[in-house]
């Protein structure tokens, strides 16, 4: 055989093996086809010769992170999407994992193998490494310690998009202060210094994160998320829940009331919003800025939300929003988009909760695409850090994700003689002793806990690489690991 000829086929057999696997009852029936599967070789092989770099200077920049959104959150959310589309599942593809250059992310914090957000989320935004719990510091920096966090701020692409006349934006499911979001604009030696109570008796110049986000950051033209209760003082009732948080102010600063001076002084075209019927009412065409604050902590998970006027948007309806916005600067846009909560799901073991979120998430990005021109835009979707959360046993191709392995061979089977999930996690709030027996349980239920190796208050992160998917102008140059 040929060199030649010889890399084609080792080409085309790596191709094959990614596609999916060919056992068990549910094999859609073109797969058993080898021409199928050659063909689709093809297909790949051809489309990839065809693309052509950009080697534009991009215009406008989205980052997306998908906060905890490791390989097997891609993968578990890639099957959930098509059996939603009443398919085996695995063969579906997000719309992400459509974009032409992959590489991967390397997580782990200076001083942490395994990372946590506010390390990896700073240097995603700034292009430097630092030590785990700090926002928008390098790792000079001690945790907790405001004397050493003096001098130690790291630029940002917000910084740089501010200072090229870009307009910007951030967009999240989490509280706004919250350390993704608050990684583009904030610096912090403790990311849960949100409000002022946080950094009572502490020594040095700190200021909270909320404070910092009104005080020193008056020119980004969209926030969207959750997180009123750092906004608000306690001396004030919050317009949703009637009551005052324990969380909020105590220095008697209404940020948003200041937001909103801000704006009025300068003359600007602005509006603050917290619920969905008055987001649904921003016209962009008449609105530069916009404040919207749906939740005094986080949002709602979307398979809780409340869709009616009193509720709050969907991420997607977010992202739409915001471009729309953004779009209308001369000079371009930088935005942040976080799917924060695939994360939160995670921690508390909530599997199904964790992957609508990512699907949701990944609804956002299609939003995003309908909307942008990529001949000019710089798209990239990348997540922090992953979780220990994994896909086990040898399920037949098509089992419910949120169902049990079926045992085939007697090597298959457990030492206890009790079945167990596709979906588990290593450690987190749902280990029990002695295991539970799971065809006793309603496994589709979204509060219902996946198994856990190792008790825990909360489930923890991992400490693999995260994928980076790109496409538009230079995303070739995301490559390599």
């Amino acid at each position: 055989m040929s060199s030649r000829r010889l890399t084609a086929f080792l080409i085309l057999a790596v191709i094959t093996s990614l596609a999916g696997a060919l056992t068990g009852p549910n094999i859609p029936v073109g797969e058993k086809d080898p021409s199928f599967w050659n063909n689709l070789a093809k297909e790949v092989i051809q489309k990839r010769k065809k693309q052509i770099e950009n080697h534009k200077v991009a215009k406008n920049l989205i980052l997306f992170i998908g906060d905890g959104m490791g390989p097997t959150t891609v993968t578990a959310a890639r099957i959930l999407r098509g059996q939603l589309n009443n398919r085996p599942g695995e063969e579906s593809v997000l719309a992400f994992e459509e974009f032409p250059n992959v590489a991967l992310s390397k997580t782990y914090n200076v001083d942490r193998q395994t990372a946590d957000s506010a390390g990896t989320a700073t240097a995603m935004m700034s292009g430097v490494k630092t030590n785990y719990y700090l926002v928008g510091l390098d790792a000079r920096a001690t945790s907790g310690d405001c004397l050493s966090a003096e001098g130690k701020e790291v630029e940002t692409l917000l910084d740089w998009a501010q200072a090229a006349g870009k307009r910007t934006g951030i967009v999240t499911t989490s509280r706004i202060t919250h350390a993704t979001p608050a990684s583009a604009y904030a610096h912090t030696p403790d990311r849960y210094w949100e409000g002022d109570v946080k950094t009572e008796g502490i020594e040095g110049n700190c200021r909270d994160i909320a404070q910092q986000l009104v005080d020193d950051n008056k020119d980004i033209n969209v926030l969207l998320g959750g997180g009123r209760r750092y906004m608000l003082p306690n001396d004030t009732a919050d317009p949703e829940t009637n009551t005052i948080d324990s969380n909020q102010r105590r220095d008697g600063r209404n940020l948003i009331k200041e937001w909103e001076a801000d704006k009025a002084a300068r003359g600007l075209d602005y509006k603050y919003v917290w619920n969905k019927g008055q987001f649904d009412a921003v016209d962009y065409r008449y609105t530069d800025y916009l404040l919207g604050l749906f939740e005094p902590n986080h949002m709602q998970y979307d398979l809780d939300r409340d869709t009616s006027a009193s509720g709050e948007p969907s991420l997607a309806e977010m992202t739409k929003t915001a471009i729309e916005i953004l779009s209308k600067g001369d000079n371009g846009y930088f935005l942040l988009v976080e799917g924060a909560r695939i994360d939160h799901g995670h921690h508390d073991n909530l599997a199904k909760k964790a992957l609508h979120e990512t699907l949701t998430f990944d609804d956002a990005i299609m939003n995003a695409l309908r909307k942008i021109n990529l001949e000019e835009t710089l798209v990239i979707v990348t997540a922090d850090h992953s979780h220990v959360f994994d896909i086990a046993g040898y399920a037949y191709r098509g089992t419910n994700i949120f169902g049990l392995v079926e045992p085939v061979d007697p090597y298959e089977k457990t030492l206890d003689g009790k079945p167990y999930s596709v979906l588990f996690y290593g450690n987190g709030p749902a280990y029990t002793e002695p295991r539970q027996n799971l065809s006793e349980v309603d496994m589709e239920d979204k509060e219902f806990a996946f198994p856990t190796g190792v008790p825990a208050p909360w489930e923890t992160h991992g400490g693999e690489d995260v994928a980076i998917y790109a496409q538009g102008p230079m995303a070739h140059l995301i490559h390599g690991v």
